[in-house]
């Protein structure tokens, strides 16, 4: 396999991340292809990205989520691998030649990241003890979305996130199918990735969160495990919701209280088969 930069376009979704994108963006090859998929309508945002930078595109779509959004950016892509990232990514400028030069030596993969710099978020799970003796990638079973080297040529049908999820695990819903089909995903060790991650302590954005990611679980194991294993896995967290409601309804802590009401309402839509619909 022979992978350079002139056949990866890099896909950023961004929904009000002007102040981020730009670091992002100074990050990457200026000669590399990169296609911005806008969720947030800031119409300036075209005119001011391709003011200050080469080989870009924005497309601007409604906000129908990260992996949708993701998909608008992967279907219009036309090198045959595409990188997927969050604008709050950074890369360090030996990122791109050590992923590159790894990858090369690997036969075949569908799925790649750098590794995040962060020991203490690790970007990538794995279930069984890894066995290569290259210390410079490990076989994983599932990657995080902020950062996902696809290889569209295993994409034949361009059948990429499931556009059900608003919000949390649609990585995991991909990985899972890749695995399924007996391919391969890889995290390269000798590339690292920095990944500043959601600091917004905003209650509209806290209640978004809390939300869907229940809304994600239930949904996620209700697609590849059944409905009755779904309302297993998420008893608890239906249970320990319900009653963490009460208590803080009973002392007055309407924050805290609203944090739990939104995983409730996330977990019972999805209980009654509605759509990810709540936005804020």
């Amino acid at each position: 396999m022979k992978l350079n930069l002139d056949d990866i376009t890099f896909i950023i979704v961004t929904y009000q991340s002007e102040k981020i994108i730009k670091n992002c963006l100074d990050s990457l090859p200026r000669e590399s292809k990169k296609i911005i998929v806008e969720n947030s309508n800031n119409i300036n945002l075209d005119e001011e990205l391709r003011d200050k930078y080469d080989n870009i595109e924005v497309i601007f779509s409604e906000n129908l989520g990260m992996g949708a959004g993701n998909n608008i950016g992967l279907k219009s892509c036309k090198t045959n691998y595409a990188y997927v990232l969050n604008p709050d990514t950074k890369f360090n400028k030996d990122t791109i030649p050590n992923l590159l030069e790894t990858l090369n030596g690997i036969s075949d993969f569908t799925l790649a990241s750098p590794l995040n710099d962060n020991k203490n978020f690790p970007n990538f799970k794995k279930k069984e003890k890894e066995t290569s003796k290259n210390k410079n990638f490990i076989s994983v079973d599932s990657i995080d979305g902020f950062s996902m080297l696809f290889n569209l040529q295993k994409f034949k049908d361009k059948t990429y996130f499931d556009e059900n999820f608003f919000l949390y695990l649609e990585n995991d819903d991909l990985c899972l199918r890749v695995k399924q089909k007996k391919e391969f995903i890889y995290i390269i060790t000798n590339s690292l990735i920095n990944h500043k991650g959601s600091i917004s302590s905003d209650d509209n954005l806290e209640n978004l969160r809390n939300w869907h990611w229940m809304w994600s679980k239930f949904y996620y194991n209700k697609k590849h495990y059944g409905f009755l294993i779904a309302i297993k896995n998420t008893f608890f967290n239906f249970t320990g919701a319900l009653i963490k409601y009460f208590i803080f309804l009973i002392f007055f802590q309407e924050k805290k209280k609203k944090i739990y009401e939104m995983r409730i309402k996330g977990i019972f839509n999805a209980f009654i088969g509605k759509e990810s619909w709540f936005r804020i």
